[in-house]
């Protein structure tokens, strides 16, 4: 499992050292052979950068070894050749080589071995020769075993040669890689103790893009055209510093030999085998062929589904075919994206200098987990959504670690003038914000999603639907969710896996404008002067450190398993509607936030944030300060949120300086200490900050909140209130854990409090009695800055309960509480106490209400209102655990009575004589 805290993860600018290879390990390719009998096919593994380590399988004779190795060929000593080492004396100063895989690739060096290129070339063979020499595997120029290919050399290679070397003269094909293979495949049949290890190799020139070389080598940087002799020599000479090399493990020769075909089937079904590798890599790598646009387009319009929404539009309109067609291809080109691997690598270029400039690092973790992972999958990308740097970062950092970009679902609002055409070049494929009333455009959309995951494209989306203003995790939207799932559903040859990736700031870019969102302010319409005026701000300010965390991943296999049991495994129409397919979405919906929020970073901002909004002046003595932050720290350590979450390593005395520096908190110099803090609208944006990570701190901040209102409680009627009050936090928050596992983290906890001198157990009475200091000691000021986070949640859900009560079952409406809770938590925060932005969203006011009606403790009557019985009042008895007398008169006194009630309302004060 992952480290929590991934110590040695270097930065993504940080020196490293080319040759080193990026991770080890192989996956079976399986091919299938249409007219073959039923054996098993020739496993192919992908190069290790991409799966988990396994030795190959191949099947040798059962005769005695020391046998068969005195009847196996012996190895025949030979020095490169001369003019190899003189062209690799040339070529070495123009070559630097990524290599993955190479010392890790399982060779048995009893067994002769053999490399497999994707296309012939003088280049490839030099580039091969000294891939081999740095990872100390056998020369490819040298004689294989025997030699068995009578062509003193021990590599093939899959496309064909022509026997005129520069290609001057008109001639017959001289050799093929047919006819290699096939000579290979005939030796093993004439030797039965013949096993020679195949190792298909894959040669990139120009994509390990680690460092910058030139703006024209992006011409010649790799791709899926055949290109010439001249245009590779130039691909050489500009890009060969950023050389991939990617070997796979060996593949048993003899077990092709023993699936029994004719010799001429065993040369074809290997050599499509070999092929389907290459294509496969070759996808990871740079990404699939996309000089098919326009046959794209021609498939869309051309779908059942497409066609029947043109017919329909027609119809309507009441005009002819060829007119409801236009539209349709219209739609089809305003969506679809235009992929230019030459302006992705252009993007690289300029975007590192940026990123050099504007951030202090960009970090990555858990990207080699996922390296393994993915291959032979359909992947989409699920990340959390915070910035308009998100699109941009995520694309960047997969490209520089030699995955493709993926095509990024964006709104068309970003579709302005140059930067939209950019950013179609990037792989951004545009949609409407609704598409209601428009079953032409919605068709054609589904369709251009369905044909992309059809044929392999990595697909990248946000299902929070937009930018979280407030720093939480947004509810899922399952649109996006939905036509994925469709799609594969419709052709479910390709498994499909979500990643969830956390992506965290320790400053944001559009951080004044989210202000002025929250304040009530309207959302500026996006454009393209606002973008080219912002530049220079944005190039001469510091934002920290950012960090890109790939969570755990989710198969949809799964996920159906577990929702959609009915269902066989076969293609499911467009137009069918399972009964199971709106509570799989809704899961898989939910699951992809829980793994996003495991994944959190935790940076200094971050527990900057948790310490100082703690206090009524946001602000804190430095020792103070210093002492908040090692607890978060602590309890981070000891009762860790999961294996995937990473925290700071800095020091407070490090991370206190870091908000200094980048401009985030003030120093008041005193006398008698230090005081920094925030203030004003810094303090509302640093909320943005305490809010991610506020579910890290669920157990701790239940645990500080009741023992802050109560100086003695006992662990079990923690643990009792907690479970009841758990599914809301767990639906706010999208907590990992069922109430029994909450109880158990609550206890873990605890343990540490204790042990920290924050509580102390004075009685073994009810599983424990626990006990807060007195007065407004030290552990007590720690414990109340630990509780505040989840104070106003609290608080929310009190005024909603309140409400209800107040105004009697069957009197108002989900959207009329709604609108009531919202008023009332708005006065609140004019007459209590200041509070965070969101805490007077309707949002999570109406998640909240959702949740009620799904425990069944609210529910809709015959005329649409919210019935409930005295379960609800007893929420509002154990309110007083929770919330302080004070609070909790100030919430029943401000919530709204509507009037309208028929009977009489329930005496809530009732609840309070028994404090």
């Amino acid at each position: 499992m992952p480290d929590p805290q991934s110590p040695q993860q270097v930065g993504l600018f940080d020196q490293t050292n080319a040759t080193t290879p990026v991770s080890s390990g192989t996956e079976t390719i399986p091919a299938s052979e249409a007219n073959a009998p039923a054996t098993p096919e020739v496993p192919l593994p992908l190069p290790g950068f991409l799966a988990e380590s396994t030795p190959p399988t191949g099947t040798g004779n059962a005769e005695d070894p020391a046998a068969a190795h005195a009847a196996a060929p012996q190895p025949i000593r030979a020095r490169t050749p001369l003019w190899a080492s003189l062209l690799g004396w040339l070529l070495d100063p123009w070559l630097k080589l990524d290599i993955g895989n190479g010392a890790q690739v399982t060779i048995d060096p009893e067994r002769p071995i053999c490399y497999v290129l994707e296309d012939y070339g003088l280049s490839n063979a030099l580039i091969l020769q000294r891939a081999c020499r740095e990872s100390g595997l056998p020369a490819p120029l040298q004689p294989i075993t025997g030699d068995l290919l009578g062509r003193k050399r021990a590599y093939v290679a899959l496309s064909r040669r022509h026997s005129n070397a520069l290609g001057l003269l008109p001639g017959a094909e001289h050799r093929t890689h047919s006819g290699s293979l096939a000579r290979l495949l005939q030796a093993h049949r004439d030797n039965p103790t013949l096993d020679v290890q195949l190792v298909p190799v894959s040669i990139f020139v120009g994509q390990a893009p680690k460092r910058t070389s030139g703006w024209f080598s992006v011409l010649f940087s790799e791709n899926w055209a055949l290109v010439g002799r001249f245009r590779r020599l130039l691909a050489v000479l500009l890009n060969g510093r950023d050389t991939l090399v990617q070997f796979a493990a060996p593949v048993s020769l003899r077990s092709s030999v023993a699936e029994g075909l004719d010799a001429e089937r065993t040369v074809r079904k290997l050599s499509r085998v070999l092929r389907t590798h290459f294509r496969r890599v070759r996808e990871v790598v740079i990404g699939p062929d996309l000089s098919t646009r326009r046959m794209l387009a021609d498939q869309v319009l051309s779908s059942p589904l497409v066609k029947e929404a043109i017919d329909d539009q027609a119809k309507r309109e009441g005009g002819k075919q060829a007119a409801a067609w236009k539209k349709a291809n219209g739609y089809f080109w305003e969506i679809a994206a235009d992929y230019s691997n030459t302006v992705v690598r252009s993007a690289s270029f300029f975007l590192t200098s940026v990123w050099n400039r504007i951030y202090r690092g960009v970090l990555v973790h858990h990207l080699d987990q996922f390296k393994r992972d993915a291959p032979g999958h359909e992947v989409i990308y699920v990340p959390s959504h915070r910035s308009h740097m998100d699109y941009l970062l995520l694309s960047y950092l997969l490209y520089s670690h030699g995955i493709v970009a993926p095509h990024i679902f964006a709104g068309i609002n970003l579709n302005l003038p140059v930067l939209g055409t950019l950013l179609r070049k990037g792989g951004a494929f545009f949609a409407r914000r609704s598409f209601k009333g428009n079953a032409l455009y919605s068709a054609v959309f589904r369709e251009y999603m369905a044909q992309l995951v059809a044929g392999g494209y990595s697909i990248e989306y946000f299902i929070e639907g937009g930018r979280s203003r407030t720093g939480r995790l947004l509810q899922p939207k399952g649109g996006s969710l939905a036509m994925t799932v469709r799609a594969y559903l419709r052709q479910p040859s390709r498994p499909m896996l979500f990643q969830p990736v956390y992506i965290g700031y320790e400053k944001l870019m559009e951080g004044n404008s989210y202000l002025d969102e929250l304040s009530g302010k309207p959302k500026e319409k996006e454009s393209i002067w606002r973008v080219l005026l912002g530049i220079p701000k944005v190039l001469r300010s510091n934002y920290g450190q950012v960090v890109v965390n790939f969570g755990e991943r989710i198969q949809l296999k799964d996920v159906l398993a577990e929702h959609a049991a009915e269902w066989d495994g076969q293609p499911i129409p467009d137009d069918a509607k399972p009964s199971w397919f709106a509570s799989a979405i809704d899961a898989l919906a939910q699951r992809i936030q829980v793994n996003v929020n495991r994944a959190a970073d935790v940076n200094p901002i971050n527990l900057l944030a948790l310490a100082l909004l703690s206090t009524p002046k946001n602000a804190m003595g430095e020792a103070d300060l210093r002492a908040q932050i090692a607890l978060s720290k602590t309890l981070l350590a000891d009762v860790p949120y999961s294996d995937w979450v990473t925290v700071t390593p800095h020091t407070p005395e490090q991370i206190i300086a870091h908000g200094e520096e980048i401009g985030l908190i003030e120093r008041t110099p005193h006398p008698l200490g230090d005081v920094l803090g925030v203030e004003g609208e810094k303090a509302v944006l640093l909320s943005y900050f305490r809010n991610n990570v506020l579910h890290l701190f669920t157990a701790s901040a239940w645990i500080a909140v009741c023992l802050q209102n109560n100086r003695r409680m006992g662990r079990r009627q923690l643990q009792q209130i907690g479970r009841s009050l758990y599914p809301f936090l767990q639906a706010e928050l999208f907590l990992p854990w069922n109430e029994d596992e909450f109880a158990e983290r609550i206890d873990r906890t605890i343990e540490v409090f204790i042990r920290e001198g924050l509580l102390q157990q004075v009685s073994d009475d009810e599983g424990g009695i626990l006990q807060r200091f007195a007065g407004q000691t030290d552990e007590v000021f720690r414990l109340r800055a630990i509780g505040h986070s989840l104070q106003q949640a609290f608080e929310r859900y009190y005024i909603a309960i309140s409400v209800l009560v107040k105004n009697g079952s069957g009197t108002l409406g989900a959207g009329e509480l709604e609108s009531l809770c919202q008023l009332a938590a708005q006065r609140l925060s004019l007459l209590y106490a200041n509070t965070a932005p969101e805490f007077f969203d309707k949002a999570l006011f109406r998640s909240f209400i959702q949740k009620l009606r799904e425990m069944k403790l609210v529910w809709s009557n015959e005329v649409s209102k919210l019935a409930f019985d005295d379960r609800l009042k007893a929420w509002v008895k154990d309110a007083r655990v929770v919330l302080g007398r004070e609070l909790r008169h100030t919430i029943e006194k401000i919530s709204p009575d509507t009037g309208r009630t028929t009977g009489e309302h329930p005496a809530m004060t009732s609840v309070d004589a028994e404090d």
